[in-house]
């Protein structure tokens, strides 16, 4: 049964950083392309990172050079840096396995002064 848990999110002030994990369980972590997507209030759930077995990586542009997208094969979990937040990043950031199409339950960012 697959699994994917999202933890780290948080309340933090525009300019300010926050790192969030995607821990996965049941799945061939090392084979398995990831994505991190957020859902904003009144919104589609759009495409924040993706990141291959071979550490292909793709970024949206509205978060290229903010954002960096990693993984750690080892303790199974994919991680999402995220610098030099906006408001407009405030949303439910969700986890998900593309072979399987699993989501985790996503983790609340929330960028506000």
């Amino acid at each position: 049964q697959v699994q994917l848990v999202e933890s780290g999110g948080g309340l933090v002030q525009p300019g300010g950083s926050l790192r969030l994990s995607c821990e996965a369980s049941g799945i061939l972590f090392r084979l398995s392309s990831l994505g991190w997507y957020r859902q904003a209030p009144g919104k589609e759930r759009e495409l924040v990172a993706r990141i291959t077995s071979s550490d292909s990586i793709n970024y949206a542009d509205s978060v290229k050079g903010r954002f960096t997208v990693s993984r750690d094969n080892a303790k199974k979990t994919m991680y999402l840096q995220m610098n030099s937040l906006k408001p407009e990043d405030t949303a439910i950031y969700y986890c998900n396995h593309e072979s399987s199409g699993s989501w985790g339950k996503g983790t609340l960012v929330t960028v506000s002064s």
